[in-house]
Order: C-alpha cells, then structure tokens, then sequence
C-alpha cells in the first residue's frame, strides 16, 4: 500500500530533494539563461546604434521592471497556490486557481496600457535631463514594450504551470521560443529596417506572444495535471489567496523600480555614460545570476507542496541545497566579472571613458551579487511557505531602501565607487536578518 501511494504522489513529494532541486532548477536555468541572453543581446545590439540609445534602454528599465511586477506577482502567488493545492489533492482548487491567474493577466496588460498612454513621454521628458535625442530612442521603445505587454502577462502565467506541477522541463521549451525569435528577430529589425530602439522593441513583443502561444499550447498537451480556462467571472477567493502571495513581490519590484530611477537621476549628475554602466551591470545581473534564480524559482514549488504535504525535513533539505547549488553555479561568472571586467564592458563599444569608470562598477556589483544568494535563498522559502510578509520585508530592506539610503548619503562625496558600493554593504547587512528569520520560520514548521 505504501509503495502504491508513493507512486501515485506527485514527484515534488517523493524524490530525492537534492536531486528534486536540480531537475527543477536546471530546466530553469537553461530558460532564464536564454532569456537573459536576449536582453543581454538586445543591449549590445542597441549600444553599436549609439550610447543615447543605450542610455535610453538603462532609462527604461525601471518601468519595464513595473511591468515585470505584475507579471511576477501573479506568477508568485500562482506558483505557491496551485502548488499547495497539488500537495492537498484538491484538483477543484487547483483549475479555480488557473483561471483567477490568466483573468489577472488580462487586468494587469489594461492597466499597463492605460499607464502607457498616459505617462510614457512625461517620463522620458523628466529622466532623460533635456536631452531629446535620449528622450525620443526611450519613447520609441517602452511605448511598444508596454502597449503590446499581453504576450508577456501570458508568457509569465503558462511559464508558472508547469513549474508548479514540477514539469520545468516543458519551461524549456516556452520560453526558449520567447528568446530564439527576439534573438533572431532583433538584428533584422534594429539594422536591417534601421529602425533602432523601436526594432528591438518588436523585436522583443514578438518573442514574448510566441513565448504565451507555445505556453498554451504545451499545458493543453503535456500538463493536463493543471486545467484552465479563460473567464470574466474567476474565484473571487482564488484571486485572492494569489494578490496575499503576489503582491510582496510586485511591491518589491515596484520599489526596485524606484531604486533604479532615483540611481538613475543620481548618476545622471555624473553623467549619462554613468547612467549607462548601470543599465549594463542590470543587464549582467540577469545573466550572471541565472543559476541562482533558477535553483530559487525551483525552490519555491518545492517548499510549497512539502509544506502542504506537511514534510517539514523535505523543507529544511531544500533549502539548505538552494544555498549549496546557488552558491556553486555563481562561481565562475564572479571570476570572470573580477578578473575580466574589460572584456565584458568592450561588448558594449565601451569607450574610453565608460571603461574608466565602468571597471570598479562591474567588479563591486559581482561582488553584491555573491552577498545576496542566502537574502535570495531565505526569500523564496518563504514565498514557498506562503509567508509573504517576512519575504516582502527582508527583500525590500536590500533592494530598495537601504541602497537609496547609503546612495543619497554618499553621492555628495563626488565619487562613483561609493555609489556602486552602496549595493553590496545592503546585502551584507540583510544576511543576519535573513538567517535569523529562517530559523525561526523553520522551528514553526517543524512544531
């Protein structure tokens, strides 16, 4: 009886979590890798256009990571809800779920669109300090990129299926045909039709509807665990237990946003080159960090099916292996990043004063990057733990007040480094907490 009850339990349940947390997390890796190669591309692409355009890119980062936030906030709260409800067997919850997830992606690319027409060329007209020929590579592009976020909204809610129902592998497949078409799509748009920053916004939103059509079409096929439905009537209580777990992480990408756009105007009193090594260090982030968020996104289903399996040293392994994997798959991006800055900057047509002053910036980010691993390891077990408060408040200290803070302290000293600094001493000072949270949060699971 106990070996047929094992072999009718979902995967998340049963298998070895060392090995669990590598097969989730490897299919993620190979994703976001991808993923991170087309935006990674798309800004060496746009800096051989010019270092306005590039500038430009760095100054529409942060709305683009309020545009993320909706879509990872309906992807969090998705991802631990339905993979709780898996772990409960309740298959009635589990469509209900599905639903309220796709309705509140609809809701999301509205109000994204309404933001759009309305702010867009405010915004540009405020952070690009007069310069219009900055102003006008920014508006070409977010226009676009925003107008046309459905496909993203999309991409990021049949992304999270199969991860929840432990089928990462299938992840491969969406959002590689996100990033193989914007990477095969971009040099046609941006220098075949010269049509700069616009062409890689095309680019971009092309890739990301191809990303939702295949997500559809590989859940109808291969992920029949997880049913779903377009409707304009969803659960009201499933839409809610997603806004309890998504919104900490919108918020907190909405402050991450701030963060990036009072830097910004922080360094643009340096100048707009400095504006742009920012916008390359973001860029490098996502590709440098792949194997860290990936072994993170595979977390987070993981505790939440044990925890609702209640296997509470199913939890405590998992994330004791997030720490160990995470830490071992940065480890040569952070030699390459400290020993070969120079190499990585010249991909950007760097000049010779970018390099001068874009050096020091790669190296001490890497540096933050390393701090930040057991802050990102912690944070997700509690997501997975459907603990989103502590999550939204250790991750909010690090990424966007205690930067802002020591940024403004520094910035009238006149020297760049301290600004670049001001990443890695938050990640330093949050470790403590993150560590002192953890065990308590795991000594109540255990009881």
């Amino acid at each position: 009886m106990e070996k047929q009850a094992r072999a009718n339990e979902n995967v998340m349940g049963t298998e070895q979590v060392r090995h669990l947390l590598l097969r989730t997390g490897i299919p993620l890796m190979l994703s976001l890798l991808i993923n991170s190669l087309y935006n990674f591309v798309d800004s060496v692409f746009v800096s051989q256009v010019a270092e306005d355009a590039l500038t430009a890119l760095s100054l529409a980062a942060p709305v683009q990571t309020l545009i993320s936030a909706l879509g990872l906030g309906n992807a969090v709260g998705l991802n631990a809800a339905i993979s709780k409800a898996l772990g409960e067997k309740r298959a009635d919850k589990v469509k209900k779920t599905a639903s309220a997830a796709i309705f509140l992606a609809v809701c999301a690319w509205m109000l994204i669109s309404v933001t759009c027409l309305i702010g867009v060329g405010w915004y540009f007209d405020w952070q690009s300090g007069g310069n219009e020929t900055i102003a006008a590579y920014g508006r070409d592009y977010l226009s676009i990129c925003m107008l046309f976020s459905l496909g993203q909204m999309g991409q990021w809610v049949f992304d999270r299926f199969v991860i929840a129902s432990g089928k990462s592998n299938l992840f491969l497949f969406t959002l590689s045909a996100a990033s193989i078409t914007n990477l095969i799509l971009d040099p046609i748009f941006i220098f075949g039709f010269h049509m700069g920053t616009r062409g890689a916004a095309i680019a971009t939103v092309i890739g990301q509807f191809t990303g939702w059509l295949a997500g559809i079409l590989i859940n109808r096929r291969w992920n029949r665990e997880i049913p779903f439905s377009f409707t304009l009537r969803p659960d009201w209580k499933s839409v809610r237990t997603i806004l309890r777990v998504g919104i900490p992480s919108t918020l907190v990408q909405v402050l991450t946003s701030f963060v990036a756009v009072v830097m910004n105007s922080i360094l643009l009193a340096f100048s707009s080159t400095a504006v742009a090594v920012y916008g390359i260090c973001a860029r490098m982030q996502g590709l440098c960090t792949v194997g860290v968020h990936g072994i993170d996104n595979g977390l987070i289903p993981i505790v939440a099916y044990n925890y609702g399996a209640k296997k509470p040293e199913r939890v405590r392994d998992a994330v004791r292996w997030g720490l160990v994997y995470s830490f071992l798959f940065y480890a040569l991006f952070l030699l390459v990043l400290e020993l070969m800055p120079e190499n990585v900057l010249r991909l950007f047509n760097a000049s010779d004063y970018m390099m001068g002053i874009g050096v020091g910036a790669v190296r001490l980010f890497a540096l933050a990057w390393l701090i930040s691993i057991p802050n990102l390891v912690i944070a997700s077990a509690l997501q997975g733990l459907l603990l989103p408060l502590p999550s939204m408040v250790l991750t909010m200290l690090r990424q966007a007040v205690l930067p802002v803070l020591l940024a403004l302290l520094v910035q009238g000293k006149g020297e760049l480094t301290l600004v670049w600094a001001a990443f890695a001493v938050s990640e330093a000072i949050c470790v403590p907490g993150s560590l002192l949270v953890w065990k308590k949060k795991q000594a109540q699971i255990a009881a």
